[in-house]
């Protein structure tokens, strides 16, 4: 093979959603902090997010990670997700995806029973432990970011529907929670087509009507995801659409973890009790408040999430001289019709 570039990539999911790692053969990234970093893959230079993510060599159905040197001391390594629609601050599947993939590789070493990775992202120190017997990684615990509510109940007008109240809440990003109950929905496999419309809808006018302002990081100035809810109390299920236009088989970690900052902030769920995150094919999160906490002058709690991953395969991904698509491309069959590249 006579490839530009040769990316080592591992595939790896999380509760049923894929979370590809890239180990070796990307670029420096430029920026002195970790947003700079994911906001100049955005901004100025997506070649590596093509290269690794759109066909013929990736699917629009899944996340690659991107492991570069972190910019803190403290951290063992930084990583960015990168989706469909761009590089990402954080994602709790995605951390139990790079800490499992850094420690079954040995790219860190593994303690038994436990080993503590520290990962630098732009949402902030992420700290995973990893719970490792005979070489696997068996169940990773994420100490999430600070989560917070923005608004609860805030009304917006959706095209065919009208107005409906959602909840706004930071977990790594920040999140419209729509009760799925109201639109008739389970949260059940053969709905996952119309939740993916509707999610598009209410996506489209809540980045139209809803002003976010985290309180630390300009940069996380938008609603990323719609997600839809259903259950309570300590088994909840979630199912959030991600662009451009599926849904996420895990029950979503950063999703989650804003669901639990509504939750408390509603009185439904107290500290340090855990809670059951299900996703529409049935896989689990759990999760729980370990304390009260502030984001700026905001009031917030600190969650912690705990779900398993897995190595499925390993792959080399590249592109010849005359490959007469080095950097991929996109069709709207699968990637719709709003692609931004």
């Amino acid at each position: 093979m006579n490839f530009v570039r040769e990316l080592e990539v591992l595939g790896v999911h999380a509760e049923g959603e894929i979370g590809r790692v890239i180990l070796s053969g990307a670029p420096k990234i430029p920026g002195s902090t970790m947003v700079e970093k994911m906001d100049y893959i955005n901004n100025e230079d997506d070649e590596i997010l093509r290269l690794a993510l759109y066909e013929p060599r990736g699917a629009s159905q899944m996340t690659i990670n991107l492991l570069i040197p972190p910019t803190s001391r403290s951290a063992d390594m930084g990583f960015i997700p990168m989706q469909a629609d761009g590089a990402h601050a954080m994602s709790g599947s995605n951390a139990m995806c790079v800490a499992t993939a850094l420690l079954e590789t040995g790219a860190l070493t593994m303690q038994e029973p436990e080993s503590v990775v520290v990962l630098d992202t732009p949402a902030g120190l992420v700290r995973a432990r990893a719970n490792c017997r005979n070489g696997k990684v068996e169940r990773v615990q994420i100490d999430m970011p600070a989560s917070f509510v923005e608004h609860l109940d805030y009304p917006v007008e959706v095209e065919g529907v009208g107005t409906l109240a959602v909840d706004v809440a930071f977990g790594g990003c920040y999140f419209a929670l729509i009760d799925a109950g109201s639109l008739g929905f389970e949260i059940a496999r053969h709905e996952a087509r119309d939740l993916v419309d509707m999610g598009n809808r209410i996506k489209a006018a809540t980045v139209e009507q809803i002003a976010v302002n985290h309180p630390t990081i300009p940069a996380f100035d938008r609603v990323e995801y719609p997600m839809f809810v259903a259950g309570q109390g300590k088994s909840i299920i979630n199912a959030t659409v991600i662009y451009p236009g599926r849904l996420d088989r895990s029950p979503c970690g950063t999703g989650t973890v804003a669901r639990m900052a509504v939750m408390h902030a509603r009185g439904e769920i107290g500290i340090n009790e855990v809670v059951s995150s299900r996703s529409i094919i049935g896989s689990e999160f759990r999760t729980r408040i370990d304390k009260l906490a502030r984001c700026g002058h905001r009031p917030a709690v600190k969650p912690t999430l705990s779900g398993r991953a897995w190595i499925y395969g390993s792959m080399k991904l590249g592109a010849h001289p005359l490959d007469p698509y080095p950097l991929g491309f996109t069709l709207s069959d699968t990637w719709g019709t709003g692609t931004p590249r």
